[in-house]
């Protein structure tokens, strides 16, 4: 991994230029790579379409899977989703940030293209210090997971990199990232809340705030 590529961001008081750089980069259409309070993500502005085409095809996926979108806080929520259900808004202030994405209905009016959604957005608040403070800068990124489909999720920056190469203009060192359990999903775009995938948080400790379900909605 050439030097340039490779940014520390370990410590808060050092990783000013880091993050600058990460944010110059996004802002010009190119990808990065982060740490995420599950694995590595790599991230593009979710309103440049050809930079999550360039996300998706660094990734090896197609159109048919799309990225969800982190934001910095629940206040950015209303800005990317309509019609959002007081349940969601119980869930996202009991578990955001963190290992919770819901799946809601995207505000029509976005000039955004991230794949075949569907008119849907997948969003989280990522609960990691450096994400974070890259999204307070970008604004809402397009993340998917630092590896080629099929492959390991990256734990390391360096086993991202391994996998992604000189696809990704930055890749910010922030350690090791705790883990490879991924996001409970929660779809709330149907009559009721149901959980597609759990991941970080079960079921039990959802249904302690919000009447979820189980199971992959009829569609």
């Amino acid at each position: 991994m050439t030097d340039d590529a490779l940014l520390d961001a370990t410590d808060p008081a050092t990783w000013g230029p880091s993050l600058d750089a990460a944010v110059h980069t996004v802002q010009r259409g190119g990808l990065v790579v982060l740490p995420t309070d599950t694995v590595y993500g790599i991230g593009a502005d979710a309103f440049t379409p050809e930079a999550v085409a360039a996300l998706l095809a660094a990734k090896g996926r197609g159109r048919q899977m799309p990225p969800p979108v982190l934001m910095p806080d629940v206040r950015t929520l209303d800005g990317l989703a309509m019609g959002v259900p007081a349940e969601v808004r119980d869930l996202a202030e009991a578990f955001w940030p963190g290992g919770l994405t819901v799946i809601l209905v995207a505000q029509p009016s976005l000039a955004w293209d991230l794949g075949d959604t569907h008119g849907t957005v997948a969003l989280r608040v990522p609960d990691h210090p450096v994400a974070l403070a890259l999204l307070q800068r970008t604004g809402p990124m397009a993340v998917s997971s630092a590896n080629r489909t099929g492959q390991p999720s990256a734990l390391e920056v360096r086993e991202a990199h391994e996998q992604l190469g000189d696809r990704v203009q930055v890749y910010l060192d922030g350690g090791r990232t705790p883990g490879q359990v991924a996001s409970t999903i929660v779809d709330a775009t149907g009559d009721e809340l149901r959980v597609v995938r759990e991941g970080a948080i079960s079921l039990e400790r959802l249904r302690e705030v919000a009447p979820v379900v189980a199971g992959e909605p009829g569609r």
